[in-house]
């Protein structure tokens, strides 16, 4: 069975957006709910 992937843009700017909140957000569990939000945000039929 297939996953249905990502383009090739879509998983650069969630890259680079998970790189930055890491740069940026020193609290761990902010990171995560950050970007969960993310991936919420990007593909809202995966959760």
């Amino acid at each position: 069975m297939f996953k249905k992937r990502l383009s090739k843009s879509v998983r650069k700017y969630i890259r680079l957006e998970k790189a930055r909140l890491q740069r940026e957000i020193s609290d761990f569990k902010e990171k995560k709910k950050q970007i969960k939000e993310l991936y919420k945000k990007v593909c809202p039929k995966k959760e």
